[in-house]
Order: C-alpha cells, then sequence, then structure tokens
C-alpha cells in the first residue's frame, strides 16, 4: 500500500506542477499584454480563453500518458505470460518516469504468480532428456544449457570437443570455471546476466570476437557468442549458449598485428637517423632556403613524424594483445600535456594547412597519467582529426574539468563525420570505414590503442559525429588525487597499471 501511496503523490505533484504551469504562464501573458502591449482587456480575455482551451488539451494528453505509464506496464507483463494472447514483449521497468518501485513489485508478483499457477496446473509434457535429444546432440554447433545459477546442465558433443573435455567432468560446474572468457568490453555474459535477471523474462543477446583461454596445452579459441535467456523455465534450462568459431579469421587479424611489429620493428633506428638528419638539416639551412623547398621540408619532417607514429602504434597495439604494455602513471600538469602533444602535431597540421586550436578551462588539478602513453592518445585524436578534417582548416581540442570531478579532453574536427552504422565499430581493432579508406589513409589500429590506454587510465572514451559536421572525440583522465593510495610506491609516486584488450567474464578472473 506504501507503493500506491507513493505513486498516488507522484501523480498529484505533477499535476498539480503542470496545473500551476498553465495559470502563472496564462496570468503572466495577460499582464504582460495588458500593461506592455497595451492590448484592451476584452481582447486579452478572449485569447487566453483561446489559449486555455488548447493547454488544457494538450495538458490533458500529457497527464493521461503520465498518469497511465504503471498501468501500461503492467498490463505488458500480464500479457506476456498470458498463453493464448498475442506475443508481447515484458516490460523494460528501468525506462519508468512514474511508479518503478509499485510497478517492479506488482511485476514480480505476476511473475511469482504464474509460476505457482503453471506448477498447479495441469502436468505439462515431460521434456525430453537433452542427452537423447537428438537436435541438440548433433548439433554441429558447441552449446552449453545452463539453470539460474549458471551451473552447466548440458554441453552437447560439439561442444565437449571443442574444450576438450568431457560431460563428466563439466556437467554441474560454474560455467565461468568452465569457459573462462574474455571480452573485448565491459559488456560481458555476466555483467549482461545480472541485467536481464532484474528486467527481463526473456532475452538474446551476442558478442564478437569472444577469446577462450582452454587448458592442456590446448589452443586459444576466439568465436563469437550467442546468448538467450529465458527466466523461470519450468525445465531449469534458464540459459542457452551457442558458440560461432572464427578463431582461424580473427587469428589472422592477431598474426597480422604480430607481423607488422616485427616488420617495423627494424624501422625503428633508420626511422630515428632520419629524423635526425632532417632536423640537421633545417637547423643548417634555415633562412637560406626558398620558400618551396622549405616547404619541402616540412613536408618531409611531417612524414617522417607520421611514420615514426605510426610505427610506435603498431608496436604498442602488439604489446597490449600480448599484456606486455606496461603504464607507469605519474602526477602531471594537464594543461602542459596536452599543449606538448599539441605541438607535436602543429607541424603535420600546418603542412596540411589546419589550425589547431587549444583551450584549458580553469585551473585543473595535478592528473595521473603516462606521459608518453596518454600524448599519443591525444596524438592519435589530432591525426585523425586532420586527416578527416575535408574541406574544413580547424581543429579544436579543449580540456576542463567535468561535472564529475574527471579531466575531461575533446578533440574535434568539423570535416566529413562518421555515418551512424560506423560508430559500434570504431574503436575495434583494423575496423576501417570502407567508403573512405581508399582515399584515407590509416592502419585502423590507433583508436584501438586509444582506447586500452584510456581504460588503463581508468577512464572513458567515447564520440560523437555527424555526417557532413564533424566529430568529437572525448577521453577522461582522472585527477591524481583519485587515484588509490595503495597504488603509490613510496616517495616516487609511480602508480604501474598494464593496458590490454581483453576483460575478463567474471570478476574473479578479471587481470
Amino acid at each position: 500500500m506504501d507503493y500506491f501511496q507513493g505513486l498516488r503523490t507522484q501523480i498529484r505533484t505533477y499535476l498539480v506542477f503542470v496545473i500551476l504551469a498553465e495559470n502563472i504562464l496564462l496570468i503572466g501573458g495577460i499582464w504582460y499584454a495588458v500593461t506592455h502591449l497595451g492590448i484592451s482587456l476584452g481582447y486579452v480575455a478572449l485569447g487566453a480563453y483561446a489559449v486555455s482551451i488548447i493547454m488544457t488539451f494538450i495538458i490533458t494528453f500529457a497527464a493521461a500518458d503520465y498518469s497511465m505509464q504503471p498501468l501500461q506496464a503492467i498490463w505488458q507483463a500480464v500479457v506476456h505470460l498470458a498463453p493464448h494472447e498475442q506475443r508481447v514483449s515484458a516490460p523494460n521497468i528501468n525506462k519508468l518516469v512514474v511508479g518503478r518501485v509499485l510497478v517492479s513489485h506488482l511485476a514480480a508478483q505476476v511473475y511469482q504468480i504464474a509460476s505457482v499457477a503453471e506448477q498447479a496446473g495441469p502436468a505439462p509434457e515431460p521434456a525430453p532428456e537433452l542427452k537423447a535429444n537428438f537436435v541438440a546432440g548433433s548439433l554441429p554447433l558447441p552449446l552449453f544449457v545452463l539453470d539460474s545459477s549458471q551451473t552447466i546442465l548440458f554441453a552437447n558433443r560439439a561442444a565437449c570437443a571443442y574444450i576438450g573435455r568431457p560431460m563428466e567432468d563439466i556437467g554441474g560446474q560454474d560455467i565461468r570455471s568452465v569457459l573462462r572468457m574474455s571480452f573485448t568490453s565491459e559488456h560481458t555474459l555476466d555483467s549482461w546476466l545480472q541485467e536481464v535477471k532484474q528486467s527481463s523474462v526473456t532475452a538474446s543477446n551476442t558478442w564478437e570476437r569472444v577469446r577462450l583461454d582452454v587448458t592442456d596445452n590446448q589452443p586459444t579459441r576466439l568465436f563469437d557468442l550467442a546468448a538467450y535467456y529465458n527466466k523461470g523455465n519450468s525445465a531449469r534450462y534458464e540459459t542457452l549458449l551457442v558458440l560461432f568459431d572464427h578463431t582461424k579469421r580473427y587469428s589472422q587479424d592477431d598474426q597480422a598485428v604480430s607481423f607488422m611489429a616485427l616488420s617495423v620493428h627494424e624501422l625503428r633506428t633508420p626511422l630515428a637517423l632520419l629524423r635526425g638528419y632532417i632536423e640537421a638539416l633545417e637547423e643548417e639551412t634555415r633562412g637560406t632556403l626558398t620558400p618551396e623547398v622549405a616547404g619541402f621540408m616540412a613536408k618531409m619532417s611531417a612524414t617522417a613524424q607520421q611514420l615514426s607514429a605510426t610505427v610506435s602504434t603498431i608496436l604498442n597495439v602488439a604489446r597490449v594483445d600480448n599484456e606486455q604494455l606496461v603504464l607507469k602513471l605519474h602526477e602531471e600538469d594537464w594543461g602542459a600535456v596536452v599543449k606538448a602533444a599539441v605541438d607535436m602535431m602543429s607541424l603535420r597540421a600546418q603542412v596540411r594547412g589546419i589550425t589547431l586550436k587549444l583551450t584549458v578551462t580553469g585551473e585543473l588539478p595535478p592528473v595521473g597519467v603516462d606521459r608518453i602513453g596518454i600524448q599519443e592518445v591525444i596524438s592519435n585524436l589530432i591525426d585523425n582529426a586532420i586527416k578527416y578534417s575535408g574541406t574544413s582548416k580547424d581543429v579544436s581540442i579543449s580540456a576542463g574539468l567535468n561535472g564529475e570531478g574527471l579531466i575531461e579532453t575533446t578533440v574535434r574536427d568539423y570535416g566529413v563525420g562518421i555515418p551512424v552504422a560506423v560508430m559500434p565499430n570504431l574503436f575495434t581493432k583494423f575496423y576501417r570505414d570502407h567508403r573512405n579508406r581508399a582515399q584515407i589513409g590509416g592502419t585502423g589500429l590507433g583508436l584501438y590503442l586509444c582506447k586500452a590506454v584510456v581504460t588503463a587510465h581508468g577512464g572513458n572514451i567515447w564520440v560523437k559525429s555527424k555526417e557532413g559536421k564533424g566529430s568529437s572525440f572525448s577521453f577522461t583522465v582522472l585527477p591524481y588525487s583519485k587515484l588509490a593510495e595503495a597504488g603509490k610506491n613510496g616517495d616516487t609516486k609511480e602508480i604501474t597499471r598494464s593496458a590490454h584488450g581483453w576483460i575478463k567474464n567474471h570478476s574473479l578472473y578479471r587481470r
């Protein structure tokens, strides 16, 4: 009853607020029209009457939609479980604006009553044993069936062969101890199950490029994962997992990075010599060259810088994938760090005729960063902004403290923008938009490395874009004061972090 009283109070408060707002606006409009516009009171009254009628309709429809949200959610829950009604999806209670607590409790009771009624009614047809089920057993794809506690009830022959263990060894065990899976983002199978168990009756999801670390000298597997969740299944088959092996295809990407890293490693020494000679030649000939030759020298220097950055990115991506990229976080002045990165990119921008504009808002607290690693992030984002600026000649870089107390940095261009279909894959290794990959060079590794480095710093990275209007890449880093004191090693004030591209399925196994 307390929950119902809360709902009633919410709706009353909403209606009182809306009606008061309407009256205030109406009275204010009448006063303004009479005192400032000089309109006669008769005309004002007539206009106010017309406006009040229109507002009455608007408020009525809005209030009805608002107050009917809880009832609609309960209707969805009931119809979703009804055996002979048209199929309706389960309500998403988290999206409710009003009555969320009441609906959550009532929906839970509806599901519980439906479960009890099912058990008390006529006995259902006994589900065939999965071991004897021809389809499940003969499915050429690895199939795992789990109960509500994520315990393995069944694994078909393909699944047992895939992990190299018989059903007798894995039956009754927790899936997380059998499938030691690593994902490319924080959205793992475990986090998804926790989410859907609280909000859904049925749900499905897929993950790409999941890594399976198997034991007993078995090779590492790479696959896509599909999961289906069915709450309160009478046969206890709550979660189904199907694995689609792509080890060969995904391994080629990893081997490509390793091969590229091995190849470009030999370029570091001659490239360093080349950059040294270019800088020495620029010093010796400064002021004596014609503008045309000086332009050639600037382009040569910028190209050498870009090649050096590409080599560094490839080597660091290989270290990320092999979990060998170690970052040393020190206390740094963020304004100075960003300015140094912008200065390094200024020549490359100048060659392309682009102006870099840096804005640092307010006094920023010291940050805890690996200076070289985080400058590579900024340089990669600026380099992308330069490449995709199109006909625009400006790239803006801004840094400031956001509402969460984190230092937020944004690199924005005003160029070609990013298609909506491309956005979800931007931080995936080797991914590039097929529509402009021929016109704009790149390896498809820069943003993948940026995400790994920013994540290792404890921050987040994201993008906003609109085709033809440009793109904004933003990321956050932590103030040094927010870093864990336990991670600071003695007087050096150094914090060690490792950057990697894989997230374990469960906190117990997470690196």
